[in-house]
C-alpha cells in the first residue's frame, strides 16, 4: 500500500465552510445540511482526501453538495491526525509513508461504519458516497460491503484493479469515476481497464479531464482555468449522477 508525491500536491482553497462539526454515534463529523426541508432518509457521506477536515476544501464541496439538497456527512475517518496543511507546500518534515502505516483500514474504517450505523438510527435509509483521492478507497470498500445505493470517486487512490473492479461490478450499483490525464494512483492503464470490465454496463459513468492532474477535484487551483473547470464539471456530473440515482 503506498500512495505519492501527487497525493500532497495542491493548493488551499478560501472560503467560510457554513456547516458545523457534530458527533454522530462516537465519531466527529462535518455536517452541512440542506437549507429548508429535504429527503432525511437520505445522506451523502463524503469521505476527504489525506488533508482530512482539517483544511476548509473539502468543507466547501461539501457545502456545495448540501446546497444541492443533499445532506452531507463528511466523516472524520482519519480521526483528528490529518496530514498536516503545511505538507501542501512540501514540508519536508512530513513523512507521507509513515503517516500511512497509521491509516490502515483498521484504524479508519471502523468511523465511516460507526456514521453510517448512527445515521440509520436517525432515519437514513438510502446512503451515497463521495470520495477524493485517499478516501475513493473507503467508498470501494462500502460498495463491496453493501453500504450505498450509488458511488463515486474523483482521482481514487489505493485500488487494485484485479480484484476491485469486477467486485464492484458485481454489486451493480450506479457509479461515477471522475478521471484526469496525469495521475499516477489510477493512470491511464487502470481507467482503461474499467472501461473494459465495465464495458455495456448501465451503472457505469467516467468522465475525463484532460490537462489536470491527481486532486484537481479537491485541491486543484481555482486561478487555473483548466483546473478549476475540471473541478467545477466533476462537481456538477456528481450533483446530476445523484439526482438521477438516490
Amino acid at each position: 500500500m503506498s500512495l505519492g508525491s501527487c497525493c500532497i500536491s495542491g493548493v488551499k482553497h478560501e472560503g467560510t465552510p457554513a456547516g458545523e462539526f457534530t458527533t454522530i454515534n462516537g465519531t466527529r463529523v462535518y455536517q452541512a445540511l440542506p437549507k429548508g426541508d429535504y429527503d432525511k432518509t437520505k445522506a451523502l457521506l463524503f469521505f476527504t482526501d489525506i488533508f482530512g477536515n482539517s483544511l476548509p476544501n473539502g468543507q466547501l464541496v461539501a457545502d456545495a453538495f448540501a446546497a444541492e439538497g443533499f445532506a452531507t456527512y463528511a466523516v472524520d475517518y482519519l480521526n483528528g491526525d490529518d496530514a498536516p496543511e503545511d505538507a501542501l507546500s512540501r514540508n519536508k518534515d512530513f513523512d507521507l509513508m509513515a503517516w500511512l502505516s497509521k491509516h490502515g483500514k483498521a484504524e479508519t474504517y471502523p468511523h465511516i461504519l460507526k456514521t453510517i450505523e448512527g445515521l440509520k438510527q436517525q432515519g437514513v435509509k438510502d446512503f451515497a458516497a463521495t470520495g477524493y483521492c485517499f478516501g475513493g478507497r473507503y467508498v470501494v470498500d462500502c460498495v463491496l460491503d453493501g453500504h450505498l445505493k450509488v458511488a463515486i470517486v474523483s482521482h481514487p487512490s489505493l485500488l487494485k484493479p484485479d480484484e476491485d473492479l469486477p467486485a464492484i461490478k458485481a454489486k451493480s450499483i450506479p457509479f461515477l469515476w471522475n478521471t484526469c490525464e496525469t495521475d499516477q494512483m489510477w493512470p491511464k492503464e487502470c481507467q482503461e481497464k474499467a472501461d473494459e470490465v465495465f464495458k455495456g454496463d448501465k451503472n457505469y459513468q467516467r468522465n475525463y479531464y484532460e490537462g489536470v492532474s491527481h486532486g484537481f477535484a479537491i485541491r486543484g487551483d481555482p486561478k487555473d482555468e483548466k483546473s478549476r473547470k475540471a473541478k467545477e464539471g466533476a462537481f456538477e456530473s456528481s450533483i446530476k449522477f445523484l439526482k438521477e440515482n438516490l
